[in-house]
């Protein structure tokens, strides 16, 4: 039988979702008004990208969506917290996310930094917990790992080097740099920490390390490509904000059509690391064609 990757897909996210309405604070736990803005930015219908690759890192090696769900709803909620900090007025300045008000319009800018500040703290809280369902030691190593990949070396050094290029020109050097940081570097760490959570061999962890990072990149270049082409209905956000803000891209750099052919060689290059770890490695194959395939 073909592999059924919606079927899998609305599996894990049900997972996740129900685990994210327990790991959460209550809306009705004081203060109120900071736990509706957490609630509200993290249960607004997102992808689930992120936490699904934990799971299908963790499935590769042998593993279960058991063994590492409080680090699949850990790394969700980061994701989280950059999407309400890049929405904020200083940054990107943006009113639309997954259809709707971003967390500042709908609470406030005072709240919405806090709700992030909040989400990354209790990001870590819940990979702690992990050490309910697998050793200390692998937990202690997807820690850094995931740290690694939010701070200076990873997503927070891609967006600050995003800001500083705007409205300049930008080499491909950088544009690379900006990528692979801002947006790779936590897809890679949600497959590596998955693997290494379920006990994986270091030949393993490097073979998800490079399908993280190439997949990670490409991923990136299609949120560029329906930036500039995409549909709001689909989308859940404003598009044509890259150029208006002179982000650098790589449909700006490149063009449209060189970008596409870039993504999809970079999924191919994602899908072949994938190579030794065989039948078990499907869910990851699929998820990384849907990424530059996808329309929203």
């Amino acid at each position: 039988m073909p592999f059924d990757l919606q079927q899998y897909l609305q599996q894990r996210v049900r997972l996740v979702d129900s685990a994210l309405h327990r790991y959460l604070p209550d809306e009705d736990t004081r203060p109120q008004v900071l736990h509706r803005a957490m609630r509200y930015s993290t249960m607004s219908g997102g992808k689930r990208l992120r936490p699904v690759l934990v799971i299908a890192g963790a499935e590769a090696v042998g593993g279960t969506a058991e063994v590492v769900l409080p680090t699949a709803c850990a790394i969700e909620l980061i994701h989280t917290f950059s999407l309400i900090h890049d929405d904020l007025p200083a940054i990107d300045n943006d009113t639309l996310r997954r259809g709707r008000p971003t967390c500042h319009v709908q609470f406030g800018e005072a709240v919405a930094i806090l709700a992030g500040d909040a989400l990354f703290a209790t990001a870590f809280e819940l990979v702690a917990r992990n050490v309910e369902t697998a050793p200390a030691e692998r937990v202690v190593r997807a820690l850094q790992v995931i740290a690694e990949a939010s701070g200076t070396r990873g997503m927070v050094g891609g967006q600050m080097v995003d800001i500083e290029s705007e409205r300049k020109p930008v080499d491909d050097e950088t544009l690379e740099y900006i990528h692979r940081h801002k947006t790779a570097a936590l897809i890679r760490a949600s497959v590596v920490s998955g693997a290494i959570l379920a006990g994986a061999e270091q030949w393993q962890i490097d073979a998800l390390s490079c399908y993280g990072e190439l997949a990670g990149l490409a991923f990136q270049i299609a949120d560029d490509l329906l930036n500039v082409t995409g549909d709001p209905g689909k989308t859940g956000k404003a598009v044509g904000t890259d150029a208006e803000r002179g982000k650098a891209t790589y449909p700006a750099l490149y063009g449209v059509e060189a970008s596409r052919q870039r993504a999809h060689q970079l999924v191919k290059e994602a899908v072949e690391a994938l190579r030794p770890l065989g039948e078990k490695a499907e869910p990851l194959r699929a998820i990384a064609h849907l990424m530059v395939e996808r329309e929203g």
